[in-house]
């Protein structure tokens, strides 16, 4: 349970800025060099690789080598753990709606 505690926080620590969000998102719909990572963002290649290096140590990306060229790619299993925590609040919350639904109507 500690593990994934500590899983869980590297997961969310490192969601919680907005540029590693949109990195997560492009390399999702496809695997991405870090150059072409590097592209959109007004920042420096070195920022931009460590932002990378944050998603890496959580395992939300892998980078793997071709050649000279990093390329970046989405962890899925990473994600449906994430996925999978936030879904037990969500089922939380919605059976206290659901609870506070039938209190409101009986009344």
């Amino acid at each position: 349970m500690v593990e994934l505690t500590i899983q869980l926080d590297t997961i969310f620590g490192s969601l919680a800025d907005g540029t590693r969000r949109d990195i997560l998102k492009r390399v999702s719909r496809r695997d991405l060099t870090i150059s072409e990572l590097a592209k959109p963002y007004a920042m420096s290649f070195a920022a931009i690789a460590k932002h990378v290096g944050v998603l890496e140590k959580a395992q939300l990306i892998t980078k793997r080598r071709n050649g000279k060229e990093q390329i970046i790619s989405a962890s899925p299993k990473t994600i449906s753990i994430a996925t999978s925590h936030l879904g037990a609040y969500e089922k939380m919350w919605q059976e206290r709606f659901d609870r506070l639904e039938k209190l409101l109507q009986t009344n």
